[in-house]
């Protein structure tokens, strides 16, 4: 089944996160594929506030490649950035199946880069900037 969210600017991005989160359904893996500027981390950072994480305690994870959030549970939430791996054995290097194997939500971006290691069932999601400036998400579920 195919799956879109339109998303018409900064001020639909709550409405797009609650959507996305309750499609999704219970998704643990998702890898945002989007090139540079179409709003990744700004997308992860609505889900990660939808789901309860205070804003100030969310940055990108591009130069830690994981940051760890907690959510209105308590539970952990993993926000990648793979954009400076440069060998998949990096990702290893940082006990990447601990963090996929947890049952915890996993957001990434640059999944592209530690393809060969994500397991089958990671969601992927594609992020592509509209003429207009809106972005438009797809995904597709069996």
């Amino acid at each position: 089944m195919k799956h879109m969210i339109q998303i018409a600017g900064l001020p639909d991005l709550p409405r797009a996160a609650k959507e996305f989160l309750q499609a999704i359904g219970k998704h643990t893996l998702v890898a945002f594929y989007a090139p540079m500027g179409a709003g990744k981390t700004t997308f992860a950072t609505a889900l990660c506030k939808e789901l309860g994480v205070q804003e100030d305690a969310i940055s990108s994870p591009t130069f830690a490649i994981v940051n760890e959030y907690r959510g209105y549970e308590g539970r952990p939430i993993y926000h990648f950035d793979f954009y400076r791996i440069e060998n998949p054995a990096e990702a290893l290097d940082i006990g990447l199946y601990d963090y996929l194997d947890s049952g915890e939500l996993c957001l990434m971006e640059w999944p592209e880069n530690i393809e060969s290691l994500l397991p089958e069932e990671t969601l992927e999601v594609h992020i592509a900037v509209q003429p207009d400036g809106s972005r438009l998400l797809t995904w597709e579920t069996a």
